[in-house]
Formats: C-alpha cells, sequence, structure tokens
C-alpha cells in the first residue's frame, strides 16, 4: 500500500493534529468523520468539472468537446422515481436518525452530561437525576431537529450534502416529521419540569425558541445568525448545571461562553468548506465569497483567541486549579495557530484540519475541567 508523505515544512499546530487525527480513508473520509457523522460532503470547488478522475471512483475523463449533461430532480425523479423499500434506500431507522440529527445531538448531550457532572463536584452525583436530565435534554434536542429540517425542507433539496434527508428526499411525510417532533420537544420540556425542575424545562424550552423561531430564520437575513445559533448551542451544559442543583453565578456563565466561543471557529469551518452551496440557497455567512478563505481564517482566529482569554476565567475566580489555567488557553491557541493557517494558505486541508481540531477540543477541554475543578458549587 502508498502512503503519501507528510511534508517536513508543517506548522506546529499541523503537526499536533496530524499526530492525533488518523488519516483518511480510500474513500477520503477520516475515521473522525465516520464517528461524529459529519462527512464534509460539500464538494471542492470545480471538483465536478471535466477531466477530474479522482472522484468517482476514477472514473475517465469526459472529452472537452462532450456536452455535459445536467438533470434537475425533476427530470431524474422521472426517470427513475423514488423507491424508499428499495435495497439501496436508507431504512427507517437511518432515516429518523437523520431526522433527529442523533450523531451530531451527541454532543449536546455529552455537554449537558458534564454541566451535570461538574455541578456535583465534591458532592454525590445523582445518577438517577442525571439519567433524567438526559432523556429530557436529548427528546427536546432531537424535536427541534426534526422541526428544523422542516423548515429548511427546500433548501435542504438544493444542496447536495443535505438532499438526501428523509424530508427533501420525500422518503418522509412532513406530518410524520411534524409530529415527531412536537412530540419530543413537548415530552422532553414537560419531563425536565417534573422530574428536574422548572428552571432546566425553561432553559430548554429557550434553547429550542431561540433556535427554531430566531436563528433558522436569521440564516436568510444576516451573517451575525452565527452568533445567535451559538446562544442555543451554548445552554445544553446550563441546563446540566442547573439539573444537578447548580445556581445561575460565574460557574454557569463560564460553561456558556466556553460553548458559545467554541462554536465559532468550528462553524467558520464549516461555512467555508461549505460556502458554494450555503450561496446557492441564499444563506448569509460569514465565509461568503471569501474565495481565499483569508476572511475566514482570521474570523476563527480571533475568536480562538476569545476562547484562549476567556479560559483564564476559572483561575480568576479560583474554581479550577493550574492544571486548566494552562491546558485550558494553551487548546485555544493551538486552535487559533490552525486558524491562522488558513487565513495563510487558503488550503481545503488547513480548513478541515481546524475544523477536525474543534471537534477534539470539546471532549479533551470537558474532560480536563472535571479534573481541574475545584467544586465551590
Amino acid at each position: 500500500m502508498i502512503t503519501a508523505a507528510r511534508p517536513a515544512n508543517l506548522h506546529f499546530a499541523d503537526r499536533i493534529v496530524m499526530a492525533i487525527l488518523p488519516g483518511p480513508r480510500g474513500d477520503g473520509t477520516s475515521p473522525v468523520e465516520l464517528w461524529v457523522g459529519t462527512k464534509m460532503a460539500c464538494p471542492r470547488p470545480g471538483a465536478e468539472k471535466v477531466g477530474k478522475t479522482a472522484i468517482m471512483g476514477m472514473m475517465p475523463p469526459r472529452s472537452m468537446d462532450e456536452p455535459e449533461q445536467i438533470k434537475t430532480t425533476a427530470d431524474t425523479e422521472a426517470v427513475n422515481p423514488p423507491a424508499p423499500d428499495s435495497p439501496g434506500s436508507p431504512g427507517l431507522r437511518q432515516d429518523l436518525m437523520v431526522l433527529m440529527k442523533v450523531r451530531l445531538n451527541f454532543f449536546v448531550l455529552v455537554t449537558t452530561f458534564f454541566g451535570f457532572l461538574l455541578a456535583s463536584r465534591g458532592g454525590h452525583v445523582e445518577w438517577m437525576k442525571l439519567l433524567h436530565t438526559i432523556l429530557g435534554a436529548a427528546a427536546v434536542a432531537f424535536g427541534s431537529a426534526a422541526f428544523n429540517q422542516l423548515m429548511e425542507v427546500e433548501l435542504d433539496a438544493r444542496m447536495k450534502r443535505t438532499a438526501d434527508r428523509p424530508l427533501p428526499s420525500r422518503r418522509m411525510d412532513p406530518l410524520a416529521a411534524f409530529g415527531i417532533g412536537w412530540v419530543l420537544s413537548a415530552m422532553g420540556i414537560i419531563h425536565l419540569a417534573v422530574r428536574i425542575g422548572n428552571l432546566a424545562a425553561y432553559l430548554t424550552a429557550a434553547t429550542i425558541a431561540i433556535y427554531l423561531f430566531v436563528y433558522t430564520p436569521l440564516k436568510r437575513v444576516t451573517s451575525a445568525n452565527t452568533l445567535v445559533g451559538a446562544i442555543p448551542g451554548a445552554i445544553p451544559p446550563v441546563i446540566g448545571w442547573v439539573a444537578a442543583g447548580g445556581a445561575l453565578g460565574w460557574e454557569a456563565w463560564f460553561l456558556f461562553g466556553l460553548l458559545f466561543f467554541w462554536q465559532l471557529p468550528h462553524f467558520i469551518a464549516i461555512n467555508w468548506l461549505c460556502r458554494e452551496e450555503y450561496e446557492s440557497v441564499g444563506y448569509k455567512m460569514w465565509s461568503n465569497a471569501d474565495l481565499t478563505g483569508r476572511k475566514s481564517g482570521w474570523l476563527a482566529a480571533g475568536y480562538a483567541l476569545a476562547l484562549a482569554a476567556f479560559s483564564l476565567i476559572p483561575a480568576l475566580r479560583g474554581f479550577a486549579n493550574v492544571f486548566w489555567t494552562i491546558t485550558g488557553p494553551l487548546l485555544a491557541l493551538i486552535m487559533m495557530g490552525l486558524a491562522l493557517k488558513f487565513a495563510r494558505d487558503g488550503e481545503r486541508g488547513s480548513a478541515r484540519r481546524l475544523f477536525f481540531f474543534t471537534l477534539l477540543y470539546l471532549p479533551v477541554a470537558l474532560l480536563v475541567l472535571v479534573v481541574a475543578w475545584n467544586g465551590r458549587s
């Protein structure tokens, strides 16, 4: 087997990420993508054009004189109508997982779990209460994902990376998806109110409200939608925190801020990699028209630096020890280094390494916090 040699002049941050992350499979999918279910399906600009033999199983290049045939979705369905029960189509179980974004929402549950765990440091962990917290948070996260896809079904149908979802591909009835979203969201909020407490239920309801009724419509209005979308994404650890009995003090706001700032470089990398598809459906993103990646890279670097500075709050307030004081900012500075590398070279590989490192940052940072937490609350 032939493997590509790694360049000797790699940036320091690149060396760290490449030492941690395994290389891609033969189909270009990295093990990290497989685990989180976040295959970056957005095509490289111009990748589908004539002569790109590295795609579609090494197909021979089309002659330059041969006209490219473009088929619309309607044309394709007219010739080959969808066959939901065919062996090649996803089954109901897989469609439900996609509708509820189960793998993506795993991170929501992880942050909720760690928020609960941190609030319990120095005391007894109420495992049954933790279980009910996770159940309620999971139901709401899955339900809101279904509602989100209902609101964006027409746009999803126009993007390659989302066109095969159950709603745009017409494998699932929108009424069924609405029922799933409604039942899960309502059950989750009620479950948290009854078994955990009103504050956890209020925070969860605020999360779904901001996500669906503020962030989702803003995606076609202003690029500031990313900042708004980071708010519901930062609330889950606070839900876990208050569920365990923690107060809405410095510790809770720190957990919120940590998730808020972490999301920004993460989504900037995704925005840039998928910018052409986002632009095609009218989404307003920071990376729109940023062909060189310079703007996106500098934005990501700025937010990573803000994350590094924000990571010093536990040391200033005394609720984490020196282990976090060193490791927390260092992890964010590595992220900043990757963002700066991307800003300089504008390569897709640099953007992908930034994206992958943001995925690694979150569990590593949370584990370090658990070890370093002083458990004041």
